[in-house]
């Protein structure tokens, strides 16, 4: 791509060339990655660029610009070529070691947030990049009601969030993104709750869900390039479901809520899984597309010999 570009090129050229090169590569987003790509590297607003779209490239700009673009072109996800991604209205910093925050787990920060109180222990289980975690500590604001004024001075009204992955690498981006969005969490590497230690008001999971049969299947971005392990749910996709439910109940105060993340055509299966368990009021969300996306329940009491 590079040996067909002119010594000279204007903004809006260089968008156009973008496009149809990522659109000859198959990539179905080719304008709107085009853009981002160009603003990423020039760091051009949209209003400059109609004002001045005429506007003739430096070189550098230029041939850094379309390096980024044949990367794309390969099918490099967006995100790890630019190094971040928005979730919750954050940006958070994403690599090869963690998945990609989408906007369907907004769904389940949104769920979660509204059952948290002031003072609660608040647990992510495969917390990947941190995004849960981060943005339940961020975007949590405990109004202290009821609180006595020496509780509030105290800090009581805040809720203490712990994110719990079985990678060390993932872990990394998880401390990167909370250092950057001064997020006060702890992180404990633990092999989903080997490590975990004490009770919990609230344990919130996106955990591996996709069949194993159905990851070959996945778009080569997402099949090549995020982490499996963040992503096979094994055999019937259901097995993180049932070994959180078995592990963490136990970790979960009386009444409290488990909430899930879910794959397409889980929710049934989930919820079943959580009655079984012992959980009550459980309901499944919908996100934007109006697909069941988020299953939760709350604890009657602490069960033993749970078998799921």
């Amino acid at each position: 791509m590079q040996q067909r570009m002119s010594r000279r090129m204007s903004l809006r050229d260089a968008l156009k060339r973008a496009e149809a090169y990522l659109l000859e590569c198959g990539i179905s987003d080719a304008a709107v990655d085009a853009w981002i790509l160009l603003e990423h590297v020039t760091g051009i607003s949209r209003a400059v660029y109609l004002a001045d779209g005429m506007r003739q490239m430096e070189k550098a700009d230029k041939e850094r610009y379309f390096a980024l673009v044949e990367k794309r072109g390969s099918h490099i996800p967006l995100q790890h070529i630019t190094g971040e991604q928005e979730f919750m209205g954050l940006t958070f910093r994403v690599n090869e070691h963690v998945l990609i925050p989408r906007q369907d787990t907004e769904v389940l920060v949104e769920e979660t947030l509204a059952h948290l109180r002031p003072g609660m222990r608040v647990l992510d289980m495969c917390t990947g990049s941190g995004c849960i975690a981060v943005s339940l500590k961020k975007l949590w604001r405990g109004d202290g009601a009821g609180l006595s004024r020496k509780a509030q001075k105290d800090g009581a009204e805040e809720i203490t969030v712990d994110a719990a992955d079985i990678s060390r690498d993932a872990l990394f981006v998880a401390e990167e993104n909370a250092g950057r969005l001064k997020a006060d969490i702890r992180l404990i590497q633990s092999d989903l709750f080997a490590q975990i230690g004490g009770t919990y008001d609230v344990i919130v999971s996106n955990p591996p869900y996709i069949e194993s049969s159905e990851i070959e299947k996945l778009a080569d971005e997402v099949r090549l390039h995020e982490p499996r392990q963040a992503l096979d749910g094994t055999e019937d996709g259901l097995h993180f479901y049932r070994r959180i439910l078995l592990e963490g109940t136990p970790h979960l105060k009386d009444g409290g809520w488990l909430l899930f993340e879910i794959g397409c055509g889980q929710a049934a299966q989930v919820a079943e899984l959580m009655h079984r368990s012992g959980y009550e009021e459980i309901k499944v969300v919908q996100d934007l597309a109006g697909l069941d996306r988020v299953v939760a329940g709350r604890q009657k009491k602490i069960q033993e010999g749970i078998h799921v």
